[in-house]
């Protein structure tokens, strides 16, 4: 009998699963960065545009993860219909692919979140540094980045 930690097609998807988790991550930075926005526009509702810029950034990591999920998914076969067999090996490195964007992608849309939520209470002040509050909250966006670039790489390494 196979067990499932054993079985690569599982542990494939268990990758791609994981690597969507970065969702979760961004939910809560746009949250935490949502909340300061709404502050800042009930005071005053022109500043409507350059809070959403900033409340938005923390949702990228989502979309990171879910570029990675479908990658993975596209790569095994499971979107075309025909999955491939793979070996416990091929699964695991698949797992192993998804944790950088999956566990990067949870901590940095949280912290990109306050940042931006910095941010917004900045704009609330001083509108005119909206661009300081966008280079602050990229910084930690950075981080992101190159979870998703080594977590691209290392699935593109994966042979089937």
């Amino acid at each position: 009998m196979n067990n499932i930690l054993t079985n690569g097609n599982f542990l494939a998807i268990l990758g791609a699963s994981i690597a969507a988790l970065a969702g979760i991550g961004s939910a809560i930075g746009v949250g935490i960065a949502g909340q300061s926005a709404s502050g800042v526009v009930a005071e005053d509702p022109k500043k409507f545009g350059a809070t959403l810029i900033l409340q938005a950034l923390p949702g990228t990591q989502g979309i990171y993860g879910l570029l990675i999920a479908f990658i993975i998914l596209n790569k095994i076969g499971l979107l075309g219909g025909g999955m491939a067999e793979l070996t416990a090996a091929q699964g695991g490195f698949f797992l192993a692919a998804s944790l950088p964007i999956g566990i990067v992608g949870i901590i940095s849309a949280i912290h990109q979140g306050k940042v931006a939520a910095s941010g917004i209470m900045l704009v609330g002040k001083r509108p005119e540094e909206i661009a300081k509050a966008m280079v602050y909250a990229a910084m930690v966006e950075t981080y992101a980045v190159l979870a998703l670039l080594i977590s691209f790489l290392m699935i593109n390494g994966i042979a089937i």
